[in-house]
C-alpha cells in the first residue's frame, strides 16, 4: 500500500450477514484477521432475512451489511416500504443462486424434457405442466426477496419457457435457511435462492435444481457490501478500511484451498452451523443438480474475487432495476434511473480501494447489459467486455 490510511472515524462495526455460502467474504476476513489488519473490530450478526437486514441498517443498528444486489437502489428509491439512501462501492460476489423444484415437481418436468437438461429446456417443460394444471393447480414459488436478483432469474427462467410470471404462477417471499422446510412441507413448490439450499434439498431428497443463476444470467452481480449514504459520509475512512478487508478476503477466494478452508469455518457453529457436505458443492463447483444424479463441473459457480468482480457495474444496476421496478406495475423514468444508479452504485469507491491494494483497475464499465443478456457463456460475456 503506496501511502498510509485516514484513521478510522468508528473502529468497532456491527456487520449484518445472512445464513449463505456467499457469506464467505465475511467469515474468511473474521478469521483470518483481515478486519484486524485494517484496524477493525467487527461483529458479524446473523439475521434470518433480508428484510431484517434493510431495516436494521436503515435505522442504524448495523453499520454495513451483505445485501441482495438490487436492494440498495430499491431502497433509495422507497420502493421496498422504507426510503433511506444506500449505496454500495463494492460487489461481494457474482452468481451462487439455484432454482429448485420440489420432487414430484420435477418429476413432471423431467418427464417431459428431451435430452441435455438446460435452462430452457426445464423452463419449456415446465410450462406444459403448468398448463396441463390449469388454474386449480398453480404453482407457489419462492424467493428471498421481491427486489433481489433472485426474483429477475426467477422471472427470466420462466419467460424462456413462455411462463407468464404475473399470471401463471403466484410467487412470495420466504427467508432463504425457511426454504427447504417449506418445500419439503409442500407450502411452495419451487424456490429460487442461493446456495447452500439448493445443494441441501438435493442431499435430502426434497428437490432437484432445474436451473443454475449462471445458466440464466451469466455473471449476475449477486450480494453487495451496503451502507446508508448517510453513515458513508459521517465514516468514509472506516469505510475504505472495510471494503479493502472484504477485498482482500474476496481475492483469496479466487484459490481453491482457500474455498476449502473457508467451507470448514462457514459450517461452524458461530456461523452456518452446518455440514461442510453442504457447502461444499457449490464452492468447488463439483455439483449435482438431482438426488441420485452425476456429480458435474459447474465452473464460476460462485466468483469473488475473479476478474474484478468487486466492481459495481452501473449498466447491471440499470437492467437490476428496470426488472424489479416491473413489481411496482409502473417504469423509473429514465432520468430517475441514472440518477439512481449514479446514486447507488459507486464504482469511484471500488477503484480508490484497488489502487491501494494493487489491482488492475477498470476504467469503464464492463460490455452494455444487452451483450450480457444475449451471451450464453461466461466465455462470450469476457468477448463482449474485451471487444467494448
Amino acid at each position: 500500500m503506496s501511502r498510509p490510511l485516514p484513521r478510522p472515524e468508528k473502529d468497532r462495526l456491527e456487520i449484518g450477514y445472512v445464513r449463505l455460502t456467499d457469506s464467505a467474504p465475511f467469515v474468511l476476513a473474521a478469521e483470518r484477521r483481515l478486519f484486524a489488519r485494517y484496524g477493525l473490530t467487527v461483529t458479524l450478526r446473523q439475521e434470518v432475512s433480508w428484510a431484517n437486514v434493510r431495516d436494521k441498517l436503515a435505522v442504524g443498528a448495523l453499520d454495513a451489511a451483505q445485501m441482495p444486489a438490487p436492494l440498495p437502489a430499491m431502497t433509495t428509491l422507497g420502493a421496498s416500504g422504507i426510503r433511506v439512501p444506500m449505496l454500495s462501492g463494492l460487489t461481494l460476489s457474482l452468481n451462487g443462486n439455484a432454482i429448485t423444484l420440489s420432487g414430484p415437481l420435477w418429476h413432471e418436468v423431467r418427464m417431459r424434457c428431451a435430452g441435455e437438461i438446460t435452462a430452457e429446456r426445464t423452463a419449456t417443460a415446465l410450462k406444459a405442466v403448468v398448463t396441463n394444471r390449469g388454474e386449480s393447480g398453480r404453482l407457489t414459488l419462492a424467493v428471498v426477496h421481491a427486489f433481489s436478483t433472485h426474483m429477475v432469474l426467477l422471472r427470466t427462467w420462466l419467460r424462456s419457457g413462455g411462463i407468464d410470471p404475473d399470471r401463471d404462477v403466484r410467487t412470495i417471499v420466504v427467508p432463504p435457511a425457511q426454504m427447504v422446510d417449506s418445500l419439503a412441507t409442500g407450502i411452495i413448490d419451487g424456490f429460487c435462492a442461493g446456495e447452500p439450499w439448493g445443494s441441501v434439498a438435493v442431499h435430502h431428497g426434497i428437490g432437484a435444481v432445474a436451473a443454475l443463476g449462471n445458466e440464466v444470467w451469466p455473471e449476475a452481480p449477486e450480494k453487495v457490501l451496503a451502507v446508508t449514504e448517510h453513515w458513508h459520509e459521517r465514516h468514509p475512512a472506516t469505510h475504505a478500511r472495510l471494503r479493502l478487508a472484504l477485498m482482500e478476503a474476496c481475492q483469496r477466494l479466487a484459490e481453491p484451498d482457500v474455498r476449502l478452508e473457508v467451507a470448514q469455518c462457514l459450517g461452524g457453529r458461530q456461523y452456518l452451523d452446518m455440514p461442510t457436505a453442504w457447502l461444499l458443492p457449490s464452492l468447488t463447483g463439483r455439483y449435482r443438480r438431482e438426488p441420485g444424479g452425476p456429480e458435474t463441473d459447474v465452473p464460476d459457480m460462485h466468483v469473488f474475487g475473479l476478474d474484478r468482480a468487486g466492481l459495481p457495474r452501473r449498466d447491471q444496476a440499470e437492467r437490476l432495476v428496470v426488472r424489479c421496478a416491473e413489481l411496482l406495475g409502473r417504469p423509473v423514468d429514465e432520468g430517475r434511473l441514472a440518477e439512481l444508479v449514479q446514486q447507488t452504485h459507486r464504482p469511484d469507491l471500488y477503484r480508490e480501494s484497488a489502487r491501494m491494494l494493487g489491482l488492475p483497475e477498470v476504467h469503464r464499465d464492463r460490455a452494455p447489459a444487452d451483450a450480457v443478456r444475449q451471451s450464453g457463456s461466461s466465455r462470450a460475456v469476457s468477448a463482449a467486455k474485451d471487444s467494448s
